[in-house]
Formats: C-alpha cells, structure tokens, sequence
C-alpha cells in the first residue's frame, strides 16, 4: 500500500509537461502475430534518433479484442499526436484501435487492413494460401507458432540464420480463432493511411497487400522484402513512419 501511495504522490507533484513537448508526435508500434513488442528493436532506435517518442506495444494475442485493449491502453497513456503502426495481424488492430483521439494516422507494414465487420480469414479467402502456412502447429488450446523452418524460410527467409533462431525462440502464440473474429471499425477511413508492401511476402500475398493498399487509400512503399521488413530492411520502414510524422505537422 505505501508503494502504491507513494506512487500516486509522486504522480500528482510531477512537474507539468510543456506544451511544446506535448505536441510532439508519438509513435506506437503494433506487432502481429507469431512476435512480441522486440519485433521493433531495429526501428525503434532509428526514430528515437530523430527525437521521436516511441511506444511497442505488447499484445498478448489472445483475442483481437484483448491485442486492440493493449493497444488503446498504451494510446491512453499518450499526451501527443500518435501516429499508429501495426505489422501483420497487428494491421487488424490498428484498423480497430486506430479510432482512438489521439491517432492522426496509420502505418500498415506488410498488414491485414480489413473493413468494418470483417476478418482477417474473411479478408484472405479469395488468394491463394501462403506458403508459410503449411508450417503453422497448432497446439491442444488451439494456440498457433510457426516451425522453426517456417521462420527461416517463409517469415523472415532474408535475414540471417542466427535472428531467425532468436525469433523462433521468442515468438509469440497467437489464438487461432483471431483471424476469425471481425473488426468493428475501420480507422483508415478518416486517417491517413500509409502501406508499406512486401513483394517477396510468403505469409501474407503481396497481391493482396496491393488490394488492401488501393482500398484504403494509401501512400505506398513497396520493398524487395519477405515478411519482416522492419527487421530486414528496418531504415526504410522508418523512412516511412517518419513520413507519416513529417505530415501531422503540415
């Protein structure tokens, strides 16, 4: 209990925080599934170096409801403009959270971008099945992870043997029934939206990253990239969430 109050008093006799530094751009990152929050390590120093503050956020993957609460939690915590970014699954996230106040635009990294009411297996259904799926293992709960093949040569098949061992060690279990569930809203709407598309993806098809990128009217970025461009190719996705900063202030 003294922790806690002594916590709340430091709280209420923080100094307050300028109005320059207030209005400063915020940057919240969203990673997707078979992941966690260090899937930014590259990118994350990248934009501090240009004065940005940054926020990775850890989605437990258990529902799309309980990654979009993470993501809003962190959101609240922000007292600038924020601009959303989500990898992957974590594009389905910010389709929902991305409503929150202080979003003034949105980064989809090689992402889901779905419409109101619908899902990321409904988004997926009329391509063909990556490759990288027939190295999905689905465990008795109904938790998925990739095989560490399917790391290597099918999530992230340009980077080194040694990173894809460290993320197959690390990888986040998503619920399968995720995919399954429908987003009930759609940020890209009425935020500008920026794509950045994979070309050499073999998790989600590029063709289809290039329809989600038409429909929702983005600037677009297209990479020579597998799935995993902000670890493979982590200066020019912050090229981009740069860009995406730049435009608050115009």
């Amino acid at each position: 209990m003294a922790a806690v109050l002594g916590s709340s008093a430091l709280a209420s006799n923080a100094a307050p925080t300028g109005a320059a530094e207030v209005e400063k751009p915020v940057v919240v990152l969203v990673h997707g599934a078979f992941a966690d929050g260090s899937a930014w390590n590259k990118v994350i120093p990248l934009l501090q170096k240009e004065g940005l503050k940054v926020v990775s956020v850890q989605n437990p993957l258990t529902s799309l409801a309980d990654d979009v609460a993470a993501t809003r939690r962190a959101l609240d915590m922000q007292t600038g403009p924020v601009v959303l970014v989500g990898h992957s699954w974590g594009g389905a996230v910010i389709t929902e959270a991305g409503q929150h106040e202080r979003v003034k635009s949105l980064v989809y990294v090689a992402a889901f971008a779905p419409s109101k009411g619908q899902s990321v297996a409904g988004l997926s259904k009329d391509y063909p099945v990556p490759s990288g799926f027939a190295h999905i293992i689905a465990d008795k709960e109904g938790f998925l992870t990739l095989s560490s093949e399917g790391i290597a040569n099918h999530l992230a098949q340009d980077l080194p043997v040694e990173e894809t061992r460290l993320m197959a060690a690390t990888q986040g279990p998503v619920r399968g029934k995720n995919f399954e569930e429908e987003v009930s809203d759609a940020a890209w709407k009425t935020k500008p939206s920026w794509y950045i598309i994979s070309e050499q993806d073999r998790m989600i098809q590029p063709d289809l990253q290039k329809a989600m990128a038409t429909k929702i009217s983005a600037h677009v970025v297209s990479l020579a990239a597998g799935h995993t461009p902000q670890l493979s190719q982590p200066a020019e996705v912050a090229k981009v969430i740069l860009a995406a900063t730049t435009d608050l202030s115009k």
